[in-house]
């Protein structure tokens, strides 16, 4: 991590690094990121070389356990870090809640899960804004989607994609029956403008050759107009209308830039596309997680089998047990 950070560094020095604004707040985020938990793994090993001293001069004091069990829960947190590890892990995210089928009873739930993802990205220090929402016909939400921007907020809650069931007494029913709810929920990285284009010169072939055309007496009689063809992705780009073969090579790399950032922004869009319609494929069976509220209080994630008896403080955004448990069975 330090030498990450310490390349980094000299990245943030450089002069031209605000030639992409973009690239720059991504970079800064990134060295902003990492030392800040380095510094907390350096507090870590601090507390724990602290806490052995203590636990050797008092092994039965409650505080000093409380305070190493705390130790233990705050390393175990820190080494998740390493589950964030697939290639879109680090980006914001869009979230997207659909309520199920049921009416006013579903759009109630649909509402209930967006502020419990509104507070737990809170929780977070994320940053949540309203893309578009959908209100129900009596209460409620039909749909609302969600982008939340913050370093690994994709990471996340890429594994809270699925069905979400409530079973509870319903308030909107008059004879007080229990009632099973569902909403779906989908998720997909915002993957940031920020793409840097490196161009490796033995990629391409650069050819000269005689411009033709109106141009005047230079154009006509030197060999000033290039052509570079890109081999890995056979992009060619040719310019004759600059005075010199060094203009000219100048402005088709600037073309080529462009190109290949088209490319890569074009490669990107099918990504998100596909991991939408993936997203599509999701069907009422795929129940995730089960909220119970009556007749007991239990949330359990089907997958991972982790479950909560405190389902207020679940439906108030304390979800990270949820989510690690699915990051570490992934």
């Amino acid at each position: 991590m330090e030498s990450e950070i310490a390349t980094l560094t000299e990245t943030v020095n450089d002069a031209n690094l605000w030639d992409n604004p973009d690239n720059a707040r991504a970079t800064l985020q990134k060295k902003s990121t990492l030392e800040k938990s380095l510094t907390e793994l350096r507090e870590l090993e601090s507390e724990f070389m602290n806490l052995r001293e203590l636990y050797a001069i008092a092994p039965d004091d409650g505080d000093v356990i409380s305070a190493i069990e705390n130790l233990a829960n705050n390393a175990h947190r820190a080494k998740l870090v390493t589950l964030f590890s697939g290639p879109a892990d680090n980006d914001g995210a869009f979230l997207f809640i659909q309520a199920g089928a049921g009416g006013t009873e579903a759009q109630d739930w649909a509402q209930m899960l967006s502020r419990m993802y509104s507070r737990w990205a809170e929780r977070h220090g994320f940053t949540i804004e309203t893309v578009e929402e959908h209100a129900g016909d009596t209460a409620g939400i039909k749909n609302v989607t969600y982008r939340i921007t913050g370093l690994r907020a994709y990471g996340w809650l890429k594994n809270e994609i699925g069905v979400h069931r409530l079973v509870r007494i319903s308030p909107f029913n008059a004879n007080g029956k229990r009632q099973t709810s569902f909403a779906s929920v989908d998720v997909w990285p915002d993957v940031d403008d920020s793409i840097e284009i490196d161009i490796n010169e033995k990629d391409l072939r650069i050819d000269t050759y005689r411009a033709s055309g109106a141009g005047g007496q230079h154009v006509n009689k030197t060999d000033s107009a290039v052509r570079i063809t890109h081999i890995p992705t056979g992009v060619v780009v040719t310019c004759q209308n600059e005075r010199s073969q060094f203009q000219n090579k100048d402005m088709a790399m600037k073309m080529l830039r462009s190109r290949l950032y088209e490319l890569e922004l074009k490669k990107r869009e099918a990504e998100e596309n596909a991991a939408k319609a993936q997203q599509k494929k999701i069907e009422w069976g795929s129940q995730i997680r089960n909220y119970v509220l009556y007749p007991y209080q239990l949330v359990k994630d089907v997958r991972t089998g982790v479950e909560k008896t405190d389902s207020a403080a679940v439906l108030d955004g304390d979800l990270d047990d949820f989510m690690l448990a699915s990051l570490q069975q992934s």
